[in-house]
């Protein structure tokens, strides 16, 4: 009975224990090889999988200069997975695009992974010299989009889907001179429990 205990067992044999979430995930521009790879297949999980939007697999030649992004969940401070990515890239001159944005569909309500790609992903542009940072962004999620200081500049259908080509307020988004490092960004969980160690 008491090494059940231990093991996460109760002893009518239900488990004590909830299903393990990281408390932190680091959002930065991909570095090693293993992160890029993630990052393709979590792409191909969202965009061609799930959504079906796109046939097979979604890469494509923006691919071929982008700088891909991603989110990476920590365990004791060590990267552990890939949970979400998003890609920018230089079009003309100062002007940037964002696009596949994708978060893990088990990580979606952890941690803001998507909102701090964004934040991350106008941030480092703006310190290359962006003035202007576009994205094609799908319909439900233009609430987000909007919350974070972005503005409608046009409705479009794109991939038989609805669209929307929005554009950043880059004042909202200071220039990130650190993009491989990038930014921390924490479960609420992890944050109430600090709160709380911290009283």
């Amino acid at each position: 009975m008491f090494g059940e205990a231990i093991a996460g067992e109760a002893l009518d044999g239900e488990s004590v224990f909830a299903p393990y979430v990281p408390s932190e995930f680091r959002i930065k521009w991909t570095t090693l090889d293993w992160e890029a790879d993630e990052a393709y297949k979590l792409r191909r999980a969202v965009f061609c999988i799930e959504q079906g939007i796109i046939v097979s697999d979604d890469r494509d030649d923006t691919d071929l200069h982008a700088q891909q992004l991603v989110a990476v969940s920590c365990v004791a401070g060590m990267p552990e997975q890939v949970v979400g990515t998003v890609r920018i890239h230089r079009d003309k001159g100062s002007v940037w695009f964002g696009s596949r944005l994708a978060v893990h569909a088990a990580f979606r309500r952890h941690g803001k992974i998507g909102a701090t790609l964004i934040r991350l992903a106008v941030s480092s542009a703006h310190a290359l010299g962006c003035e202007t940072f576009l994205a094609h962004v799908q319909s439900q999620n233009v609430p987000l989009f909007c919350a974070m200081h972005w503005d409608v500049l046009a409705e479009e259908t794109l991939l038989g889907r609805p669209h929307h080509l929005m554009q950043a307020q880059l004042d909202w988004y200071p220039p990130c001179v650190t993009p491989y490092s990038g930014f921390v960004t924490h479960t609420q969980a992890h944050s109430a429990a600090s709160a709380r160690s911290a009283a």
